[in-house]
């Protein structure tokens, strides 16, 4: 039972960090364009209305993303709580595994629509 809650626990780090990452894209993104804290991409990068709209439009996506992972996470693991460590392993490599591709996933969204809003120069169109 022990290795069951430390799990359920890893599994719920990545959509809680979603949650708190996105909304802090969304409420407060940095500031200024920089290397190291933010929405870095080499279109979002481009000026200050990428950067706000990359930092505004990627937040508003993890909060919905992060919900629904937190949600189905627990769904998930809810079945599990009196299987073996290793069907419990298996399970959060799986869970964590698709965790991590809409992780991924988000970034091609978000750059879908840094192209669809503005040109290759960093103008809105």
């Amino acid at each position: 039972m022990r290795f069951y809650i430390m799990m359920f626990i890893c599994n719920l780090l990545i959509p809680i960090v979603m949650l708190i990452c996105g909304f802090l894209m969304y409420k407060k993104p940095p500031k200024e364009i920089n290397g190291i804290i933010g929405y870095r991409t080499t279109m979002s990068r481009k000026n200050k209305d990428t950067w706000a709209f990359a930092h505004d439009y990627c937040g508003k996506l993890w909060i919905k993303l992060g919900l629904l992972l937190l949600i189905l996470t627990i769904i998930i693991q809810i079945p599990f709580v009196h299987s073996s460590e290793n069907a419990i392993g298996c399970m959060t490599l799986v869970v964590e595994g698709i965790q991590l591709a809409v992780i991924l996933v988000s970034i091609v969204f978000v750059e879908r629509a840094l192209k669809k809003n503005f040109d290759e120069h960093g103008v809105r169109r």
